[in-house]
């Protein structure tokens, strides 16, 4: 048996991904090959296989480095243990659409460009399972504290309301045309807080009070 080649890598995963998104905004559409791609940005297709198995790969990828790279800078903070489960939250939304501003023209390409809802969610798949995997340690996080069996709340129940939340979230932020996109900061605290009480059983004032804030924005 011939022992199996080993190819040096020059390119690093972060000099594909950027070459990557300065394509698609440069062209206005996806590279139509993965050939084309690597020639224009001098790499090799090797070394383009060597992180990822195709385009999709790499759009999934992108997505989960938004993701990371919202933990890394919430854990950087002091206080970020100090927080109640509420306050982590927020933390991450607030914190995840900063990234995601850092990167509008790319956000707002990649999922306009794709008409069809289930490619949107395709390559959002590793992102939604980042999200819930968070949602699900902050609910277990707070069911440890209640002693009574019939207080804990659903994990799975709560986890994919974040993630439906962060959906609603994403395309409130793609419409808003507010100065710094303050309306979808308010949206965030005030969708955070209704889910929250509705988790602790607490009277449903933010619930309402979140309701009355779509209407007026839809019938602004």
């Amino acid at each position: 048996m011939t022992a199996k080649k080993t190819t040096t890598i020059k390119a690093s995963e972060e000099k594909i991904i950027a070459a990557y998104m300065d394509m698609v905004l440069l062209n206005e559409t996806e590279p139509k090959s993965v050939y084309k791609f690597c020639k224009q940005n001098n790499f090799t297709e090797e070394e383009f296989y060597a992180f990822y198995g195709s385009f999709e790969g790499l759009q999934k990828k992108i997505w989960d480095r938004f993701f990371h790279h919202s933990i890394t800078l919430i854990e950087k903070s002091k206080d970020y243990d100090t927080l109640s489960n509420q306050d982590k939250m927020l933390t991450f939304f607030f914190t995840f659409f900063e990234v995601l501003t850092a990167n509008r023209s790319y956000v707002l390409f990649t999922l306009k460009e794709q008409k069809d809802m289930m490619k949107q969610l395709s390559q959002l798949k590793g992102l939604r399972t980042r999200i819930k995997g968070f949602a699900a340690g902050l609910i277990t996080e707070k069911n440890d504290e209640k002693q009574l069996k019939i207080l804990k709340n659903s994990v799975t129940v709560f986890s994919e309301g974040a993630w439906i939340q962060t959906l609603f979230l994403m395309k409130y932020w793609m419409d808003d045309n507010s100065p710094k996109f303050e309306k979808t900061d308010i949206v965030i605290e005030k969708s955070v807080r209704a889910i929250f009480d509705v988790f602790d059983t607490t009277p449903l004032e933010s619930v309402i009070d979140f309701g009355k804030f779509l209407w007026k924005e839809r019938m602004a």
